[in-house]
């Protein structure tokens, strides 16, 4: 049996994992109207990675007896000044996200949640990865920010990312 405070957490986790599907989306948005449909493929696919990562929280407080509560999410921003101005933001936001996924695991260990502790291992390694994409597409957009052509073929390339 899930604990409350334990529950409580991962039904705001629940809640900052659709709010990071909305703000991808919302970005998605931006990118398509500036034409770049390979940056907003890439953040189409982050968008669907983070209501995944949402239900695997909702699965695991109701298989472990829990109960989920759905809040209400807020509005993402849907206006930025450049491209890079929007991967800083999601480099920004998974750090964001990484911290809160550590504070769970510190209540999970605090709380004695061992099943916690196992599930929340797979979000920690998943973020270590989540923070190197973004980290590595902001320092190849700062390496080609002047070259209009060279942001076309790395928006080519995030076009190419799978759904997996």
């Amino acid at each position: 049996m899930i604990g409350k405070a334990m529950q409580d957490a991962m039904n705001e986790q629940i809640n900052k994992e659709l709010f990071s599907a909305y703000l991808y989306l919302s970005m998605a948005a931006y990118l398509e109207d500036r034409s770049l449909p390979g940056f907003a493929h890439w953040m189409r696919v982050q968008e669907a990675e983070e209501r995944e990562h949402a239900m695997k929280f909702y699965d695991f407080i109701i298989e472990r007896g829990g109960r989920v509560a759905l809040k209400a999410i807020d509005a993402p921003k849907s206006e930025w000044k450049s491209t890079m101005e929007v991967v800083e933001e999601v480099a920004a936001h998974e750090a964001k996200v990484s911290a809160s996924i550590n504070a769970l695991y510190e209540l999970a260990l605090a709380e004695k949640d061992y099943p916690a502790q196992i599930m929340l291992q797979w979000f920690i390694t998943e973020q270590v990865e989540e923070e190197k994409n973004a980290a590595e597409i902001v320092a190849s957009l700062k390496m080609i920010e002047a070259h209009e052509t060279a942001v076309l073929q790395l928006d080519h390339r995030l076009g190419k990312r799978g759904n997996s």
